[in-house]
């Protein structure tokens, strides 16, 4: 774009770099043919003319010299902020590689802007990028420069036997001034930041690319590890990324050639002890024989975009594997990225009527990760869902930071308590008076209650006592193919009709003796 810029810049100069001065020495020149003076007045006229036209030409390449300025000065700043922009940043990063000194860059992306431009719109996330970069500038004044690279991420470099300790500093500082609303008129704006720091000799032209990638992969995972922190590169960040991207690999092939499997986990009613409910859980068996947990390859599914693929596959088989599972619910997981697509609804009301499953069977789990990070939208989404009859079901309770007014304000038709809160109830009164207190607000808005990660007989008891209505966990089952469940199912069928049936003849025993004695 610079290039095209002056390219025609220098055009039109040269254009008129010559005309004029052609113009004016053509005059010069028809004038002497038309007055006819004498030999001085001509020589005085071809010295003049040519004193003008150099004269025009110092004007002119002036002229040029400030507008290239301009127009380099353009292409190195951030034209909404004013800031260095990226082309700067690999500029003045190769042009400090020959002083050999260390150089230090820090990659920061700004936590919580997106819900800034969806709920007061671009004009104010304009400003907001605008202010941060003011902020950035400010603590920048001193050994370091700040760049904009697009978006909400921007960059601090600096360079010096100090590099490293200074640009750590500046990032602190700045974590702590984000700790404080950002004002935009009458609204408090609260922004974090994850950021990303790398470091290196300045010895190779390549040295901005280099550092500027480390930097970002330093930032994903300080974003991953819980955001609002400063996180300095790591050569194992290198070989975990390689790790996870011959997962990604292994897995879209995986997905492609239809190996993986959803195994369903009963939940059992906490009264009758029959299977109420099951939970669809998907698995991975690589073609050598080694299976990846879905704690592993789940989060690589959501980092690059495979998930939403991933969740409609298993919530469409585990509706074709439920139809002939009569009076079973089918609780399936949906991801941050389906509930934040605004055509889930659409695929989930198209996945029902293509398979025959009755909503009214349908469970959706979700974490309250999006709940929390998007309100709005997450209340408008699960209105619609909510359209099509299915139950919403909130997982992993006590984990996290639902309260009464985050339960009363979705609305969720069950609620999930997290293994590790059972877990420590078991051997922690403390911990066992919230898990009840948890069930008992529970119960007063209306949701029924799951305990998960039942193992032994006395947790089973303990929740029991508490008023949860499922017990999930390997006491009873862990998750099975859809054909051994079914067996299961028929296996509790039949046990449920023969004690139904010995229920039956024991009580008229009874009836037949006192009978017999009137």
């Amino acid at each position: 774009m610079l290039r095209k810029l002056l390219a025609m810049a220098g055009s039109s100069r040269l254009a008129l770099l010559f005309a004029v001065p052609g113009a004016i020495f053509l005059a010069v020149l028809l004038a002497d043919e038309a007055l006819q003076p004498g030999e001085l007045g001509r020589n005085l006229l071809f010295v003049g003319g040519f004193a003008l036209y150099l004269l025009v030409t110092v004007l002119l390449v002036r002229h040029e010299q400030r507008n290239r300025q301009k127009l380099e000065l353009m292409a190195l700043s951030d034209s909404l902020c004013g800031l260095p922009n990226r082309r700067a940043l690999h500029r003045n990063i190769a042009r400090d590689v020959a002083t050999g000194e260390e150089l230090a860059i820090a990659l920061i992306d700004l936590d919580g802007f997106k819900s800034v431009n969806d709920f007061y719109g671009h004009s104010v996330g304009d400003r907001t990028i605008k202010e941060v970069a003011r902020l950035l500038a400010e603590l920048c004044e001193d050994g370091a420069t700040a760049y904009r690279l697009g978006g909400d991420e921007f960059a601090i470099v600096t360079s010096g036997p100090l590099a490293g300790t200074i640009l750590e500093g500046l990032c602190r500082r700045l974590l702590l001034r984000l700790a404080d609303p950002i004002m935009i008129d009458d609204r408090a704006l609260a922004l974090g930041a994850s950021i990303g720091l790398a470091r290196g000799q300045a010895s190779r032209a390549s040295a901005s690319s280099i550092l500027l990638r480390q930097a970002d992969v330093a930032m994903y995972v300080a974003k991953s590890r819980g955001k609002g922190r400063v996180t300095w590169f790591s050569a194992e960040f290198d070989r975990d990324r390689a790790w996870l991207h011959e997962i990604d690999l292994d897995l879209r092939a995986a997905f492609e050639r239809e190996e993986l499997q959803v195994h369903y986990q009963p939940l059992i009613d906490s009264r009758t002890g029959r299977v109420c409910a099951v939970e669809a859980l998907v698995r991975w068996e690589r073609p050598h024989g080694r299976r990846i947990g879905p704690d592993q390859f789940i989060p690589v599914a959501e980092e690059t975009g495979l998930i939403e693929a991933l969740g409609l596959w298993v919530l469409r088989r585990a509706c074709r594997d439920a139809l002939d599972w009569d009076g079973i619910k089918v609780s399936v997981n949906v991801s941050v990225a389906q509930l934040r697509n605004t055509q889930f609804p659409l695929q989930l009301g198209q996945i029902l009527e293509e398979t025959g499953f009755s909503p009214e069977r349908l469970e959706l789990e979700l974490t309250e990760t999006f709940l929390v990070g998007d309100p709005l939208v997450a209340g408008r989404n699960l209105e619609m869902l909510r359209d099509f009859g299915v139950g919403i079901v909130l997982d992993d309770y006590g984990t996290g930071y639902a309260s009464i007014g985050f339960l009363r304000r979705f609305r969720f038709e069950k609620l999930k308590l997290d293994r590790s809160l059972i877990v420590d109830a078991t051997g922690d009164a403390a911990t066992r008076t919230v898990m009840a207190s948890s069930v008992t607000m529970a119960k007063a808005l209306g949701m029924q209650v799951t305990a998960e990660g039942i193992e032994t007989e006395g947790q089973a008891s303990m929740a029991r006592t508490a008023g949860c209505d499922q017990m999930q966990g390997w006491l009873y089952s862990r998750a099975v193919p859809a054909d051994e469940l079914t067996r299961q199912l028929a296996t509790d069928i039949a046990a449920s009709s023969a004690l139904a049936a010995n229920l039956s003849s024991t009580s008229d025993a009874p009836r037949i003796a006192r009978g017999g004695k009137r």
